[in-house]
């Protein structure tokens, strides 16, 4: 994506409304049990952007921190709204169907497999790991 561009989603009810001005990275389609328990679905998909390139323009989102790691989401209404691990303090996972034009922003693959429901079946091609990938060198 063109740094230059604004990406702009929200949750269901509208109470939350955010802007990423910066990079957006494809992330992945997330199987593991923490995506799942929180999204109540099979798995979420996830991009990538820097967290001074992410503003909340209306409403505050509720957090949770679980297993060190912080989600956010609407108390209002419950949409899933992003991810953040201290590991990576500078980096935030956005949940792609909360943008308001999610098809730009297609997974580069499933992730955390290990975890996966049984009657998801996976045959659309995209690279599969049982945990999280290795970065490239």
């Amino acid at each position: 994506m063109e740094e230059n561009k604004t990406v702009e989603g929200g949750c269901l009810c509208g109470a939350i409304r955010y802007a990423i001005r910066g990079e957006i990275r494809n992330g992945y389609h997330c199987h593991c049990v923490d995506c799942r328990r929180s999204s109540a679905a099979p798995y979420v998909t996830w991009a990538f952007c820097k967290l001074e390139d992410y503003e909340i323009l209306t409403g505050i989102p509720a957090k949770i921190e679980h297993a060190d790691r912080v989600r956010s989401f609407c108390s209002k209404c419950g949409t899933p709204l992003t991810f953040q691990d201290p590991k990576k303090p500078d980096d935030l996972d956005v949940t792609v169907c909360s943008m308001d034009n999610p098809d730009l922003f297609p997974p580069n693959g499933h992730i955390w497999l290990e975890d996966k429901v049984s009657w998801v079946n996976l045959n659309d091609g995209l690279t599969q790991h049982y945990g999280y990938p290795k970065p490239q060198t």
